[in-house]
């Protein structure tokens, strides 16, 4: 389960499961996950409500900590039925960049600060972190909004805006929940289209929970769950944007 022999893997899991509650209350969120995700690839994870989607992104992003199994991120092996890595906060921080259904940018801040923001908390200068901010923006062609506020900001704008604040510190892996259901067929695509565009340039890896069919064809491969079981793996195309006419 690769996504090619010549890609480095970036994320590895192996027999993960994660469950709440004992007893009678026990819910069985996560089954027996085994996995790969690779440097350039973009994936779907696909499923009902209650499938265990959004646990595993979130196990993958060590937000919650799983019952048992192995998980190496970008080479180093961080899950072995317990936390092998201790500082959680700095592992996301140095591999991970997240990006939400809702920008969840910060109404106080404008476009800029929201970016740099994730390198003041990593200790780095607000003139570095202002520059890098802006190259971000620039690189996601809305820097033209870099003194904008959130609700001065169109939906596509802000989420634009959220996906530069995940990769401000050059995160190898990319989780999306959601990221285009509140948005239009047209933004939706072209949101996609910048993160494949990333998964490519910045040989990252990127995850995506969706429910938005619209974008299916944008993935490599989808990983389809259910009942806390990964059931399926669809192999797609490798997406061409230049083939879209858009």
């Amino acid at each position: 389960m690769t996504g090619g022999t010549d890609r480095r893997p970036l994320v590895e899991i192996k027999s993960l499961s994660k469950h709440f509650g004992e007893g009678e209350a026990r819910v069985d969120a996560l089954r027996d996950i085994t996995m790969t995700v690779s440097q350039g690839e973009v994936v779907g994870l696909l499923g009902p409500s209650g499938s265990g989607k959004s646990t595993l992104l979130n196990a993958i992003g060590a937000v919650i900590e799983p019952n048992e199994g192995w998980m190496r991120l970008d080479g180093e092996v961080v899950y072995d039925n317990r936390w092998i890595r201790r500082d959680l906060r700095r592992l996301r921080l140095e591999k991970i960049g997240f990006i939400f259904q809702t920008h969840n940018l910060l109404p106080f801040l404008d476009a800029t600060d929201n970016v740099a923001i994730v390198y003041y908390l990593a200790g780095r200068p607000r003139v570095e972190s202002l520059k890098r901010a802006e190259e971000l923006l620039d690189y996601l062609q809305v820097g033209h909004r870099k003194h904008a506020m959130p609700s001065q900001l169109s939906g596509g704008e802000a989420q634009r805006v959220a996906i530069a604040r995940a990769l401000a510190n050059s995160p190898r892996i990319i989780l999306a929940d959601e990221p285009t259901a509140a948005l239009d067929s047209v933004r939706a695509g072209i949101v996609m289209d910048l993160l494949r565009k990333l998964a490519v340039e910045q040989q990252a890896a990127i995850i995506a929970v969706t429910h938005d069919e619209k974008i299916f064809d944008r993935f490599d491969r989808i990983f389809k769950l259910r009942d806390g079981f990964l059931v399926d793996i669809e192999e797609r195309a490798r997406p061409d944007p230049a083939n879209r006419g858009e």
